[in-house]
């Protein structure tokens, strides 16, 4: 087996490549790209597990970044168990070749309790005190405090949240040059989601984006140059193009308007209750994952989905099954959003009932994606001096909410889930190994064996 590095580029497309990513420009001069064209639904979860296993999402079962778990009658988002993968995996197949092969898993998804040899992803500790603190999972289990001695803690908040920022990114990287040092793994694959922020904040405004591109660029010179000064083989990949979008859809809230959501109140806040409603939508970007308790409700709800502005696409099960996502955790309907739009999970029709949940980042609550959670709450004066009281407070013993999150689904600029129309938003892979691949779109079910040949050195 040839030693490989897989680069997770989240959000990277050819239309995002030029003058703000001057290394990775100058290093497709002595390789090429080929667009992908995106597993539906083009999100993180899905996507990986098409690329690592080369099956559809109606063959791994990653339906979305979350489904609807119905036996607990529970929507859980960003699960994180290898074994929820249902097919088998390219460092599986590549073992079964070469007996000496190894594998480290940096940071790419549903990456606890799987069969790869390394393995690093974000897992923060939960006191009982109600505290939230930054923390990764190993495997093994020492790793995580070699990389903490090294690095410092993971920085956790600049993952996901208000306060994104390259830092994350760059912690990821190096670890995965420690991990490399210390193992000589043969495949090492990279997630750098530093990308996926401010595209999704303000869409592809390149006066905001240059920064980030230029950013990203820079840990991608970083990497390549070390990883093929060790001898190494880069390939370098995305998950899915970010458009622009201005219009959300609140599609639990219609559904809750015709008598479709129950909720619950608790302390005067509403709770979606997902087993007792007839219906409900688990959304996630630009897909919707609608689950149907009242069978007979099926005609009349596709037929009032099919007639709401925003929506382009609602696939029955002879739809799901076009579209390669007919798994039992898919939703009886799949609904689709235009190029403009994307779904929100909000259920509630008055504010002053939402969760108190929905005001923070709390992406295991919440019954869908909030792209929200990246915002300030725009109408808080001076916010940081807010979060620093708060903070405060946490330290001292009290329980309190980082509540500043908006509710206003406006402010988000990009979305991604659908399938990207023109080449320029697709995602992409890149390599030096200009043989391995071919001149044309691929399906994104096609990567799997194009990084086989990379590994067996074809």
């Amino acid at each position: 087996m040839k030693k490989t590095v897989v680069i997770d580029v989240v959000g990277l497309t050819p239309g995002l490549l030029g003058e703000h990513t001057p290394f990775l420009s100058q290093w497709l001069k002595s390789g090429k790209y080929t667009s992908i064209a995106p597993v539906l639904p083009a999100v993180t979860c899905a996507a990986q597990a098409t690329y690592l296993t080369g099956k559809w999402p109606e063959e791994h079962g990653i339906v979305a970044n979350g489904w609807y778990f119905k036996e607990e009658c529970e929507v859980k988002l960003w699960r994180q168990s290898n074994k929820l993968v249902q097919a088998e995996k390219i460092w599986e197949v590549a073992r079964q070749l070469d007996p000496n092969f190894t594998c480290a898993n940096m940071f790419w998804w549903y990456n606890m309790y799987s069969s790869v040899d390394f393995a690093v992803t974000p897992r923060p500790m939960y006191p009982a005190d109600g505290r939230k603190l930054p923390d990764v999972y190993s495997q093994p289990m020492d790793l995580r405090d070699r990389l903490n001695q090294e690095l410092g803690t993971f920085p956790l908040f600049e993952f996901w949240g208000p306060r994104t920022s390259i830092r994350s990114s760059q912690w990821i990287a190096e670890a995965s040059k420690k991990v490399n040092d210390w193992h000589d793994p043969t495949l090492t694959l990279i997630y750098l989601p530093h990308l996926d922020y401010n595209v999704q904040r303000y869409g592809q405004d390149f006066s905001v984006l240059k920064k980030d591109l230029q950013e990203i660029d820079g840990v991608c010179q970083d990497l390549i140059e070390y990883f093929e000064k060790q001898g190494a083989q880069v390939v370098l990949l995305s998950e899915y193009g970010i458009t622009n979008v201005d219009h959300p859809v609140h599609i639990n809230q219609i559904l809750r308007k015709h008598g479709y959501i129950t909720v619950k109140e608790e302390l005067g806040l509403e709770l979606l209750d997902a087993g007792m409603s007839k219906a409900f939508a688990m959304a996630d970007h630009q897909i919707a994952h609608v689950y149907v308790n009242e069978k007979e409700a099926l005609p009349n709800l596709k037929s009032l989905l099919e007639n709401t502005p925003g929506i382009e696409l609602v696939l029955d099960e002879d739809g799901k099954k076009q579209y390669h996502i007919g798994h039992d955790r898919a939703g009886d309907l799949v609904v689709v959003a235009d190029k403009n739009s994307w779904f929100t999970y909000y259920y509630w029709l008055d504010e002053q009932k939402a969760p108190d949940f929905a005001r923070t980042v709390d992406i295991h609550r919440k019954p869908g994606y909030d792209p929200v959670e990246m915002f300030v709450d725009p109408n808080i004066a001076m916010p940081m001096v807010k979060v620093g009281w708060k903070l405060i407070k946490k330290k001292l013993g009290f329980r309190t909410l980082l509540d500043i999150i908006p509710l206003d689904a406006t402010l988000v600029k990009g979305s991604h889930g659908r399938l990207t129309e023109e080449e320029q938003d697709r995602p992409l892979i890149m390599s030096k190994n200009k043989g391995l691949l071919p001149e044309n779109t691929i399906e994104a079910t096609q990567v799997y064996q194009i990084l086989l040949q990379h590994l067996k050195g074809e």
